[in-house]
């Protein structure tokens, strides 16, 4: 027993020194200074100056070279990387020996040091302390191969954003994309708001919402599939121009154009029409090209997109026409010639589809991947678009625009209906027509009283964030810019 009681003690003492050494270790250093900082402050100064310039950094080792007495590491942090060179001579052999060699790939170090030049020019460090402050307890992969693995890349984004540039960057890029944005929102006059995420009524957008539950209003919730009816509330209340970033969530298909849980921008400007939105995002988009890439055109698999020239405008009837010129438009709005045109192109169409649903389907199938460059669609079918304002001379059109890039429906825009009839009409119309469907539709009476208080002529918009950025960045999927997308359980 007392055996047993002076060896806890001894253990306990060796464990509290062990401690404050550590403690001692992180009290000690300081990281101070970022690898590309220094790259650009330094890089063109002389050896005097840079002899005189003390350097404190800290980051994951990427690369290792040990050498006998000398060595030099990769040094990766935020910034980039930088070169250290490590002496046992300047460090003590004891802490070279005993700790530095012990050293792999992945663990985090920090180095005081002063700055030098090799004989190849490169702006290293060369280090007079040495702290190990963290060790990797499981290897990295291969730098040289990457994580080629899309499994890996996305379950574990820790060891891609480690060893891919490229998607680190993507996501640094990603940041500046949203916080330029919000900086142009905000200079135009708009507030940004926040809007339920869960709500009792699914609304705002025709898709299958996820179903949760709140035990304590005993009621069904779901998570929205679009903040619509709660910002166009927020317009009738008299915030004429706002906007909101956040995520919707969709409980349906993933592909690489499609994540169950997005983000999305909806904006909503009083007293505007389509005409005037379509101006307004063109001028974003291409501020965004020219303001954070430099550039007039973006590479897009291999396809260069020209953000300088005006945007292309087409009518929905017109872009059939141009992509599939065996089409009559004097017949388009004719159901039985519709049907002999899918016929013959092997196309079924469901029991309940009207006029205005036929059309669509055609032109998603013969045109949308053809709109490589950046294109508005305008004047979309009644049929299809619940919440967009009739066009004045003509009542089977709406108000309404799409952006495609690259084949991708990156916005969808309208002159928002503001009359509460039609628009109850409208939504049991809806009801009507999904009720075989998966689609929860409800008609919101909730909303339908607010309009009945009056919305101002309003224009609004939501542009999918992850879209842009798929197309700014080259991105293949719509994977490759969210940090963790939706996966399959193992």
């Amino acid at each position: 027993m007392i055996v047993k009681k002076i060896y806890l003690y001894i253990n306990y003492k060796l464990k509290k020194n062990y401690l404050k050494k550590k403690k001692n270790i992180f009290k000690n250093f300081k990281r101070i200074d970022i690898s590309n900082e220094i790259h650009n402050k330094y890089n063109k100064k002389n050896i005097k100056e840079l002899n005189k310039k003390k350097i404190s950094v800290a980051g994951r080792i990427m690369n290792l070279r040990i050498m006998g007495s000398a060595s030099f590491v990769k040094l990766k942090d935020m910034g980039g990387y930088i070169q250290l060179y490590i002496t046992k001579n300047k460090i003590s052999k004891k802490i070279y020996e005993k700790q530095f060699k012990k050293c792999k790939l992945g663990d985090i170090l920090g180095v005081k040091g002063f700055l030098f030049k090799t004989k190849t020019g490169e702006l290293s460090i060369f280090c007079n302390k040495l702290y190990i402050l963290k060790k990797s307890l499981r290897l990295l992969p291969n730098k040289f191969n990457k994580i080629l693995d899309n499994e890996i890349k996305y379950r574990q984004r820790y060891l891609d954003l480690i060893i891919n540039n490229n998607s680190y960057n993507i996501f640094k890029i990603r940041s500046k994309i949203i916080f330029y944005i919000r900086n142009y929102m905000n200079k135009n006059k708009f507030i940004e708001v926040e809007t339920p995420m869960l709500q009792t009524i699914p609304g705002g957008a025709i898709a299958k919402p996820f179903i949760t539950y709140h035990n304590y209003l005993n009621i069904k919730m779901y998570l929205r599939i679009s903040p619509e009816l709660y910002l166009k509330r927020l317009v009738i209340g008299g915030f004429e121009r706002v906007y909101e970033i956040n995520k919707n969530f969709r409980n349906e298909g993933i592909s690489s154009k499609h994540n169950p849980e997005f983000t999305m921008m909806e904006l909503y400007m009083a007293y505007a029409d389509y005409k005037i939105l379509i101006k307004f995002i063109e001028s974003l988009f291409k501020k965004i090209v020219i303001k954070l890439f430099n550039k007039k055109k973006i590479l897009y698999k291999n396809k260069l997109l020209d953000f300088n020239k005006p945007f292309k405008k087409i009518t929905m009837i017109k872009s059939i026409k141009k992509y599939y010129k065996y089409i009559n438009i004097k017949y388009i709005f004719n159901i039985f010639y519709l049907k002999k045109i899918l016929k013959s192109i092997n196309i079924k169409i469901k029991k309940h589809f009207k006029i205005g649903n036929i059309i669509n389907n055609l032109f998603e199938i013969l045109v949308i991947h053809k709109l490589l460059k950046p294109t508005f669609i305008t004047e979309y079918p009644i049929e299809i678009s619940p919440l967009s304002k009739r066009k004045y001379n003509n009542s089977s059109i709406a108000e309404r625009f799409e952006l495609f890039i690259g084949g991708i429906e990156i916005c969808n825009g309208f002159s928002e209906l503001n009359n509460s009839k039609d628009q109850n009409e409208r939504f049991k119309e809806q009801i009507k027509t999904n009720k075989n469907k998966n689609n929860i539709i409800y008609n919101d009476k909730e909303f339908i009283k607010a309009l009945e208080y009056g919305l101002p002529p309003t224009a609004g918009l939501g542009i999918g964030i992850d879209r842009i950025i798929m197309i700014l960045t080259n991105s293949n999927s719509i994977r490759d810019v969210i940090l963790f997308p939706t996966m399959k359980q193992l």
